[in-house]
């Protein structure tokens, strides 16, 4: 492309196996330090620090200072939805890392998507959305938007909705989830949803990665909430 966005620099960015693993890191959602961040892509603090800095100068990721430390964090929930996309794309494709474990079946179930649910359950919460027309196509709100009846159904399990549409960010944004290959819920209302369920106990994230337990109780409800049949 001779003109129009530059997507060969983002894909260079994101291609690189060091950047990738630092950027999937940061799909959990916490910010990290430059020397969390090299443990999880195994490399130098030296190399580290050089790789951030290019992902910094590309805008993929935005940095705090506390005190004596730098924080990391993704630029923006735009960034988790592309790196999602992209995870689905190589599963797709069968880009597989070949080393597999336990935890594989635990990262399908539930797991975090830079602040909102992804895996099996939150495909499970999306297909129900849809399906009892909770949801609905918007041309001017990013391809989704609540219903009335919707609405009310969200406002009845405790989401302040007054808070989401006061914020600039979409509200409801369908996020493709690479081991379900289908939508999950993104936007405000995604993140909100994850915090609702985190705070009532259903939920738990391990303090490292990207892994989100649901509790046998958790488990009920959320099938009692959001049913599919």
């Amino acid at each position: 492309m001779k003109d129009g966005p530059d997507i060969a620099r983002i894909g260079a960015l994101m291609g690189d196996p060091a950047r990738a693993n630092i950027l999937s890191a940061l799909l959990r959602g916490k910010a990290l330090t430059a020397t969390e961040l090299a443990t999880e892509a195994g490399i130098t603090g030296q190399t580290a620090s050089s790789h951030l800095k290019k992902l910094m100068e590309g805008g993929l990721l935005t940095q705090a200072k506390q005190g004596r430390h730098r924080y990391f964090t993704l630029a923006g929930p735009e960034v988790g939805a592309v790196l999602e996309a992209v995870m689905g794309l190589a599963a797709r494709k069968g880009h597989l890392r070949t080393r597999t474990g336990p935890r594989d079946p635990q990262m399908r179930a539930a797991r975090v998507c830079y602040d909102h649910l992804a895996g099996d359950m939150a495909v499970r919460i999306f297909d129900s959305l849809q399906k009892r027309g909770f949801l609905a196509v918007s041309t001017d709100k990013g391809g989704l938007a609540l219903t009335a009846d919707g609405e009310g159904f969200v406002s009845g399990i405790g989401i302040d909705l007054d808070a989401l549409t006061a914020s600039r960010r979409p509200m409801c944004r369908a996020c493709l989830d690479w081991s379900e290959r289908r939508n999950h819920l993104a936007g405000g209302l995604g993140a909100a949803l994850l915090t609702r369920f985190t705070e009532s106990g259903w939920l738990r994230r391990e303090p490292a990665g990207r892994i989100v337990h649901i509790s046998p109780k958790g488990e009920a409800e959320l099938k009692k909430l959001f049913p599919v049949a």
